[in-house]
């Protein structure tokens, strides 16, 4: 079979055609992906800044600002000096664990940002198990910091990994236990299904409001699991030097603090979600005019995606402020009544909450 030059040439352009295709597609997948990571990366330098100067009002000092306007070029400076520092090696240190585990922690965590909802229909994965999901992939991170502690052949790390294993565990069973009660009420796991469950009662359909037992055991799993005060007992400085930081330098001692912060948010933004109306207003009529209680649905495409994401935003970072306040507030616990107050406590709390919604929802059947 003999073909002439025109369908050569036609065959060759329809192939080119296809691979600017598939190059074409490769990269609009990619974009929503860089898109996130870009406005995760400002959200926690945001959060610093924020955790700074809270902390500095409560303190009565000036706070930062010298690193440009008020100081939130501060945190920039603070993670471009930590990149060009060097990175230190323990010589008798597993070399690969020790350099793994700072980048589980944090991959694990930036993963659970894919099935969060921050405007209508503005997720990047919409799955059917999306709370769940995130609540399997939190559970990595703390394999990343017993990797640390292990790969750096020092006691003090390792006792740091141990504890922060010991606490993910303590604390990881309360907080799906709540999840599990919000996915009765809401007959989904799906995060978009659980806000709009919220949304058709308006603001008193609040998960806050249906379920304060399960939201305060909520907060308080939260703060457990980002290591935050009164629960930073795997970095606690006058028993273990760091923790599992103590050997790393560098870039890699920089990813911890980054993976701390990455925590912060993810749990700000799930308790936004499951607790808080997600990116509906739903403010009661009593407090502001008809006007403003704006339905996602009702308005224009682009507009209502800009509203709905800055009111996820502002609910953020408004709960942000107690966690933030906590850790310049309370002292920090011991081992023994951490492991204690989950196990004892908040345990057999949420087992409660969680059979008393069951037995509601079975009820209302």
């Amino acid at each position: 079979m003999i073909m002439d030059t025109t369908e050569i040439q036609a065959i060759n352009s329809f192939s080119r055609l296809e691979s600017l295709k598939e190059v074409y597609g490769l990269i609009w997948l990619l974009v929503p992906i860089f898109t996130l990571v870009l406005g995760i990366t400002i959200g926690v330098l945001v959060i610093v800044w924020l955790e700074r100067e809270i902390s500095a009002g409560i303190q009565q000092r000036i706070g930062p600002e010298y690193a440009g306007p008020l100081g939130i070029l501060q945190a920039l400076a603070d993670g471009t000096k930590l990149l060009f520092k060097e990175n230190l090696l323990p010589a008798r240190g597993d070399g690969r664990l020790f350099s793994i585990g700072p980048s589980v922690a944090v991959i694990s965590i930036l993963l659970s940002y894919s099935v969060i909802p921050f405007g209508y229909h503005l997720i990047l994965a919409d799955l059917g198990i999306g709370v769940f999901l995130w609540i399997a992939i939190s559970s990595i991170a703390p394999v990343g910091l017993l990797m640390s502690g292990y790969g750096s052949n020092n006691k003090y790390s390792f006792l740091g990994g141990l504890r922060a294993a010991a606490q993910s565990i303590s604390y990881e069973i309360p907080l799906t236990l709540c999840v599990l009660s919000i996915s009765l009420l809401s007959n989904s796991s799906s995060t978009v299904d659980i806000v709009e469950a919220q949304s058709k009662y308006g603001f008193w359909g609040w998960n806050l409001w249906r379920q304060p037992i399960g939201f305060l055991i909520f907060i308080i799993s939260s703060l457990a699991e980002c290591e935050r005060l009164p629960f930073d007992l795997p970095e606690a400085e006058e028993e273990l030097v760091a923790g599992y930081q103590t050997e790393y330098s560098g870039i890699k001692f920089g990813l911890f603090y980054v993976a701390s912060y990455l925590n912060l948010l993810v749990s700000s933004l799930f308790i936004t979600v499951l607790y808080l109306g997600g990116w509906n207003l739903s403010i009661p009529y009593l407090f502001v005019p008809k006007i403003l209680d704006i339905n996602i649905n009702k308005v224009g495409k682009v507009f209502g995606t800009i509203i709905s994401i800055f009111i996820t935003l502002a609910k953020t970072y408004l709960f942000l402020f107690i966690p933030i306040a906590t850790r310049w507030t309370l002292p920090r616990l011991r081992i023994d009544q951490l492991l204690n107050l989950g196990w004892k406590f908040l345990l057999p709390i949420s087992l409660g909450n969680l059979l008393l919604t069951t037995s509601s929802q079975l009820l209302s059947l």
